[in-house]
């Protein structure tokens, strides 16, 4: 069970984090150039310090959630402190796996570490026992937490699943957070969860077509495959698409790329397991089809047909017509090892004149 705050303690906490804001902003200044009469943004700042990474850190927890947890403050939340161990997960995941593991919130467990928990997740209470709670959003603080073996602060709020949905998507739009990819399968699942449109668009702050475009991505690229490439943050919708659409005019290519990923892939980043997968489909679509018409070579004299070459990956082949005698095939077989020698012998004369 969890240490409940009154709403006015609540608001007062909230108040307190805000002008925490506006002493680490103060300090970020500090970190900006002399002359550049403006701070830098915490991605952009470029910092040697330990202690200004977590800093910056926990600037950016603020910044990035603060307005929306007021809002639900504002809204009839209170805030308490929670065993992380008792709080169930969402039931729509909005990432992959390996977001929440230990080398992926390191920089989050310091800073909770140093400056403890600064803004508070969300939970909802459990329908059929509200003594228990799930997860809405903060689930990076809530994994932080439970690793440092402390309380997890968090607005507590009744919500039906459509709210609860919405407030997820929205937390992740104000940070910027999801990649394209993650917003993808954060659509399907909750299309195949049976949310409607309206909600799913919410959700993600974006319009129908969007969101059908999406969910078409995520739909037909297999999980396992999705899963084994990544979150990918700096790849965008169109090359998803360039993939989608080999993906499927390609399905004998699948098992190939699906091996390359789990081989080769295993060591690189998600970025490069991406381009590995889309080079992969790319050479299968470039190709040559071996049913395809071979380039084709005509042999005539004295203007008879004699014979026609054709040039495939298996080799060249020559075909003699049907007006050749046979006896000059014989021939012209008999005299093959003498040709071949004049033909080396012309390759060596080539190679010298060069050299020389």
């Amino acid at each position: 069970m969890g240490t409940h705050m009154s709403r006015k303690d609540s608001k007062g906490m909230f108040a307190n984090v805000l002008g925490k804001l506006s002493d680490d902003q103060d300090e970020a200044k500090s970190a900006a150039p002399s002359g550049s009469g403006q701070a830098m943004a915490p991605r952009e700042r470029v910092m040697s310090s330990p202690h200004l990474k977590k800093v910056a850190a926990g600037v950016r927890q603020i910044q990035e959630r603060g307005e929306l947890a007021e809002r639900v403050l504002k809204d009839g939340g209170y805030v308490s402190e929670l065993n992380p161990a008792e709080i169930l997960p969402s039931s729509i995941p909005d990432r992959f796996a390996g977001a929440y593991d230990e080398a992926a919130i390191s920089e989050l467990v310091d800073s909770m570490r140093e400056r403890g928990q600064i803004v508070p997740g969300l939970v909802r209470p459990l329908k059929d026992d509200p003594q228990r709670y799930q997860i809405v959003y903060g689930r990076r603080r809530l994994a932080a937490a439970q690793k440092l073996g402390l309380k997890f602060k968090a607005i507590i709020r009744p919500l039906d699943d459509a709210e609860a949905i919405v407030f997820q998507g929205e937390e992740n739009s104000a940070r910027n957070d999801l990649t394209f990819i993650e917003k993808c399968n954060f659509a399907f699942a909750q299309e195949k969860a049976g949310y409607a449109r309206t909600t799913i668009c919410a959700s993600l702050s974006t319009g129908k077509s969007h969101i059908s475009e999406m969910i078409r991505i995520a739909a037909t690229l297999p999980q396992n495959l999705l899963h084994a490439i990544g979150p990918a943050p700096e790849i965008g919708r169109r090359r998803w698409l360039e993939l989608v659409d080999k993906w499927t005019a390609f399905p004998k290519a699948h098992t190939m790329v699906e091996e390359l990923l789990a081989g080769t892939g295993a060591q690189m980043s998600s970025e490069d397991r991406f381009a590995l997968a889309l080079s992969a489909m790319f050479e299968k679509a470039t190709a040559p089809d071996p049913k395809a018409p071979q380039p084709r070579e005509t042999i005539m004299s004295k203007g008879m047909k004699l014979a026609e070459v054709s040039y495939g990956n298996a080799g060249a082949r020559m075909s003699f017509a049907k007006s050749v005698p046979p006896e000059f095939v014989a021939y012209l077989a008999g005299q093959m090892e003498t040709i071949h020698d004049a033909y080396l012998k012309q390759i060596k004369a080539k190679t010298n004149d060069k050299r020389s």
